[in-house]
């Protein structure tokens, strides 16, 4: 049964590739050597720098040695480093221009990466963000080689990006115009399964949810009270009673932060935390976000209490550039990686993240890519947080930011392709919502 698996695996891996490199010829889209020998060259600086990171542990906007480690090494490797971009402390913008250009098939294309490097409270790196940052950073790195060796017009550049558990850093950069300075911006996370670069992520808002009412002895005069606990429980019945008539992809989720003080007491103050998900930010804010504010002002007006909400954390969903999603995967498929078809990737599920926001400001991949773990748990788990240090899913990682590199180098060279991006991105940015904020 193993031996058959393992053959089918390959079936599948030849029709991929098939697929995919019929939008030209096959043999032309290898990694080049120039890319190969960067990422032997800086193999020692990689492995140190996403174990350090992984050891660090720094949850959102406290990243300071994760972001000092980053930015130093790019600096002492020839980067103009800018660090606390955006009001931000612990993000960084990292560039290399190349000024002597003898190639005049390009025009000076700006090709970009980002690099994560925030931890989960408690569970550390359970996203693999030490991973992702080596990933841009060894694209940055190919990147910087090949504008070096083939005197190629171009700049590329390395964000820094906080914060993207909690607080979406990338938000920050966006609306503070460091993304308008560039052509295109690609990025890649890991995962339990094999993913690619057509899969969703959810535009989300979160709420903070607060309700006050008036205390009482909870035997003596229970009545002289008005019960917030009872308020933010309704408000929880409503909404699990709303998912009956929700679209499968919609999500619903909270927690109780507050929930009183003492048994005996009738809470007068509760608070909960609430994030609300769907496929695109208007599916969000016309159809899934009025009906769950109608929850939560239900609640308050059925139990006798005053609510207030809070927006918090806004994040788009990612609009995935077909023609740069393509070409990665084409560079990912030539390397040995079994992607899912698009049709498949399209079904998977998912979270959010603040790349989509990124995505509505420039043409942009997130790419998901595979790296094992125990019992195939995925992000967010023990598991994945050990996982992301082993053996298997560095490797796959630097396979992944090859495919990086190599995409952004044909943005700077093909003049043909670079236009096919941006014909894309604009098309698809017609019609559309900018922000869930």
């Amino acid at each position: 049964m193993l031996k058959l698996t393992h053959h089918l695996s390959f079936i599948l891996l030849f029709i991929r590739i098939s697929v995919i490199a019929a939008e030209g010829n096959s043999s032309h889209y290898q990694i080049s050597s120039i890319i190969n020998d960067t990422y032997n060259l800086y193999d020692t600086n990689l492995r140190y720098i996403t174990k350090k990171i992984h050891e660090y542990r720094e949850t959102a906007y406290n990243e300071y040695q994760s972001a000092k480690l980053l930015a130093d090494f790019l600096e002492k490797e020839g980067f103009l480093v800018e660090r606390g971009i955006a009001n931000r402390t612990t993000a960084f913008v990292a560039t290399y221009e190349s000024g002597d250009s003898v190639n005049t098939s390009t025009s000076g294309r700006i090709v970009s990466f980002n690099s994560e490097y925030d931890a989960l409270p408690v569970l550390g790196h359970a996203c693999g963000h030490n991973l992702i940052a080596i990933a841009g950073l060894g694209a940055a790195l190919a990147v910087k080689a090949y504008l070096n060796e083939t005197k190629c017009n171009g700049t590329v550049k390395l964000f820094g990006t906080p914060a993207e558990e909690t607080g979406g850093g990338k938000i920050d950069l966006v609306n503070h115009g460091y993304y308008k300075t560039v052509d295109m911006n690609i990025m890649v996370h890991p995962t339990q399964k094999h993913g690619g670069a057509f899969v969703p992520y959810l535009a989300l808002q979160g709420f903070e949810v607060e309700y006050f009412g008036k205390a009482a002895h909870a035997a003596g005069s229970p009545w002289a009270g008005k019960n917030a606990l009872d308020a933010l429980l309704t408000a929880f019945n409503s909404l699990n009673a709303l998912r009956q008539q929700l679209h499968p992809s919609f999500r619903l989720h909270g927690i109780i932060l507050n929930g009183g003080t003492a048994a005996n007491i009738i809470p007068d103050y509760t608070r909960g935390e609430f994030v609300i998900r769907a496929p695109t930010v208007e599916q969000l804010q016309n159809d899934l976000k009025p009906r769950v504010v109608a929850c939560f002002e239900a609640a308050a007006i059925a139990t006798g209490c005053q609510v207030k909400i809070t927006k918090k954390s806004a994040y788009n969903d990612v609009k995935q550039n077909a023609v740069l999603g393509n070409r990665y995967e084409l560079y990912s498929v030539v390397q040995g990686t079994l992607l899912p078809s698009k049709q498949e990737q399209s079904l998977f599920s998912t979270g959010s993240t603040d790349q989509g926001y990124v995505s509505y400001a420039v043409p942009s991949i997130h790419a998901d890519y595979r790296i094992l773990t125990e019992n195939n748990q995925g992000p967010h788990t023990k598991e994945f947080e050990l996982a992301t240090i082993s053996e298997k899913a560095y490797l796959e990682t630097i396979k992944a930011s090859k495919a990086l590199a190599a995409t952004a180098i044909d943005f700077l060279e093909d003049d043909v392709f670079a236009k096919n991006v941006i014909d894309e991105f604009q098309s698809s940015n017609t019609n559309t919502t900018a922000t869930t904020a």
